[in-house]
């Protein structure tokens, strides 16, 4: 059973981030506060759910949640500040969009800089352990999945309707056949053997 609440702080918030891996496309970040009587029957980390699922939670968590707030960034800022800053950027953005402003935060994973002095704990494989953090990673991984299908029509041949950019043989393939586009992000090792001259 995933727990509701880590501190005892009234507005706690979970947050969590999508598309880390990924060589094409923005870091997505989700931050949420649920109310204290909050349940949702099927709520896991998102990894752990079908794209069905996830889809058919969004609504439910949007419309019960406290606050939600969502942040691209985008394969530039990730490339300038590299994929870890841009990820803790992504969710700290979340938070200070947030209204109430949290109390406390919770972060799914091990790294996070403070914002506005609000206190945090980081949570290893949160995302499967509170609600809240759940719930912002489902949001993430939606609201990014949708991103990529949007450009995924300027630029089929990568299919990122199918791999949102995750460097699957398929999304490689179609880098080593076309190249880059501008969404790839180029501080990424794209294809495995880059560094190699065909002779």
């Amino acid at each position: 059973m995933l727990k509701l609440k880590f501190s005892d702080f009234p507005f706690e918030a979970g947050t969590d981030e999508a598309g880390r891996g990924c060589l094409a496309g923005p870091v997505t970040a989700a931050a949420v506060i649920l109310p204290l009587d909050f349940s949702l029957e099927l709520l896991n980390d998102s990894k752990q759910l079908s794209e069905k699922i996830r889809e058919k939670l969004k609504p439910l968590i949007e419309q019960r949640a406290v606050s939600f707030s969502v942040t691209h960034l985008d394969h530039k800022i990730i490339d300038e500040i590299n994929i870890l800053n841009a990820s803790i950027k992504a969710m700290q953005q979340c938070i200070i969009n947030l209204n109430p402003t949290p109390d406390y935060i919770i972060i799914d994973g091990n790294r996070f800089k403070t914002v506005n002095n609000i206190p945090f704990s980081t949570i290893v494989k949160g995302d499967s352990k509170y609600l809240s953090i759940a719930a912002a990673s489902v949001l993430a991984k939606t609201y990014r999945d949708e991103y990529m299908n949007q450009i995924h029509e300027e630029f089929p041949m990568y299919n990122w309707k199918k791999n949102k950019g995750y460097p699957t043989a398929e999304h490689r393939e179609a880098i080593r056949k076309y190249g880059t586009t501008k969404y790839h992000r180029m501080s990424f090792r794209l294809l495995p053997e880059q560094l190699k001259l065909e002779l």
